[in-house]
């Protein structure tokens, strides 16, 4: 049987689609598409900034961009380099999109779980009887001086209570984190519906701040869970492909 889940790449227009919704409206960091006047105006009222692919995946190609002293300098992967305007920064953020669209994203301080910082996965998934369920939560934790959190840019996978207790959040917060996050996976689901059919799968990827409140960085509508096999409890891996088996998920 053939994996059949819609797959949608543009991440502004499903960055659209939750800011049509009030609900979500405190959920998504101030995101714009990549020009000179928002570069300007981002870097005005932020102090980090990233740079991403529209239809980017896997953390590649997301430069951070910070406010520093001297000007900005941007990070991409683990190399750093600085700007005194920002018309010299645009010209060279131009240059590296080249024809490809990009988007610009306030930039969340990630909350560190043991000195690394982390996101979180929510996985949602569809029933045979079409309904959304979020069926496993588990982190991304990353390598400190990388840009992006993801398992192919040295990340590793993390439980959710196990990250959540080594960033110091009580397991009182956690479990009511945990509850927000799957009522969110799921209208999630449901608001993807609205706008686009033949969903079966989305994974949010949620950053945590140092406060504890959660940010959607971005829907994925064909999430990897690869990493999962690695890891030593299966659990989360079979259960994803026990929800997935109906509309082709064999790994």
């Amino acid at each position: 049987m053939k994996y059949k889940s819609s797959t949608i790449k543009n991440k502004w227009k499903k960055t659209q689609w939750l800011l049509k919704d009030t609900y979500f409206q405190k959920y998504v960091p101030h995101t714009l598409p990549f020009n000179q006047k928002n570069l300007s105006a981002m870097l005005n009222d932020y102090t980090s900034v990233f740079f991403k692919p529209t239809d980017g995946s896997g953390g590649k190609n997301i430069i951070r961009i910070r406010k520093i002293d001297s000007g900005y300098q941007s990070q991409l992967n683990t190399t750093k380099t600085s700007y005194s305007t920002t018309a010299q920064l645009y010209r060279d953020l131009n240059r590296f999109a080249g024809s490809r669209s990009y988007l610009l994203q306030k930039g969340i301080q990630l909350a560190k779980s043991n000195a690394k910082p982390f996101d979180i996965r929510v996985m949602v998934q569809k029933t045979r009887q079409g309904d959304w369920v979020s069926t496993a939560l588990f982190t991304k934790v990353g390598n400190p001086n990388k840009v992006a959190t993801n398992y192919n840019q040295g990340g590793t996978i993390g439980t959710f209570s196990k990250t959540m207790h080594g960033a110091n959040f009580s397991s009182t917060f956690t479990s009511q984190l945990e509850l927000e996050l799957k009522r969110l996976g799921v209208a999630v689901g449901k608001n993807f519906d609205r706008h686009y059919k033949g969903f079966h799968e989305l994974g949010l990827d949620v950053a945590v701040d140092s406060k504890g409140k959660p940010w959607i960085l971005e829907v994925n509508t064909r999430p990897q869970i690869y990493p999962l096999k690695a890891s030593i409890d299966k659990s989360l891996y079979n259960k994803i492909l026990s929800y997935g088996k109906h509309y082709g998920r064999f790994k």
